[in-house]
């Protein structure tokens, strides 16, 4: 390529970038834009539509590019490990305000930031995750722990080992967590059975099982609300 052609090029992509940091800043952008705009950021002198356009194209959301895996990242055409690290940081830093969040008094009664967090950790994953959400007496968030991650339909999980945990960080309240990546909306039977057990075992030392969630695509199912736990 000639160094004419080059500055031209260079030019275009300056100007395109100007405008899409105009039209964010007057709230024009749209939402294919804003992962396009992030990208110019991490990669400074190409031209990123393409890759933003392989990558929506790849995991059909913003949201499954965010929870996509650094190696699974790294594998898409023009994404290089700087990049994958770019869009991996940006996804913990809304974990970490969705945290701060749920690290304030009494979220067990404002459940739609709990079912929001869940979409966010949990929605579009291709393998299935369990985790475990304990709280303190105030209902503030001590930890979120990924209790096991398994395959595309199944997680081995261990009751004794979340009663042991709640106890040592003075756990009162705990929330079971996890996702169907199939998309099905409904708990399992061996789901249904880990929920009545681990009530049971929770309950034996003064603690509860606030709930446990379902995330299946877009959507979150409660336990309580379905009336398995009452």
């Amino acid at each position: 390529m000639s160094l004419r052609k080059m500055n031209e090029n260079a030019k275009f992509y300056a100007g395109h970038r100007a405008r899409l940091r105009e039209k964010f800043a007057r709230h024009k952008i749209m939402d294919c834009e804003v992962f396009e705009l992030l990208l110019t950021y991490a990669i400074p002198r190409r031209d990123v539509k393409l890759i933003a356009k392989r990558l929506l194209a790849k995991y059909g959301t913003l949201h499954g590019v965010l929870v996509a895996t650094q190696e699974e990242l790294i594998e898409i055409d023009g994404v290089g490990f700087n990049t994958a690290i770019f869009i991996k940081a940006v996804y913990e830093a809304m974990i970490q305000d969705y945290k701060y969040y749920l690290n304030g008094k009494f979220v067990l009664m404002n459940q739609e930031i709990l079912y929001k967090y869940s979409r966010l950790i949990l929605a579009d994953k291709s393998i299935e995750e369990f985790h475990v959400l304990y709280f303190d007496k105030y209902q503030r968030l001590i930890v979120d722990d990924l209790h096991s991650s398994g395959t595309s339909d199944a997680t081995v999980v261990y009751p004794r080992e979340i009663l042991k945990r709640a106890l040592n960080i003075v756990a009162e309240h705990v929330v079971l967590l996890h996702n169907h990546p199939d998309g099905s909306e409904f708990f399992s039977i061996q789901d249904i059975q880990l929920t009545m057990e681990l009530r049971g075992i929770l309950v034996s030392v003064g603690l509860s099982l606030f709930d446990h969630l379902l995330v299946c695509g877009d959507k979150v199912v409660s336990a309580m609300a379905t009336n398995i736990l009452r």
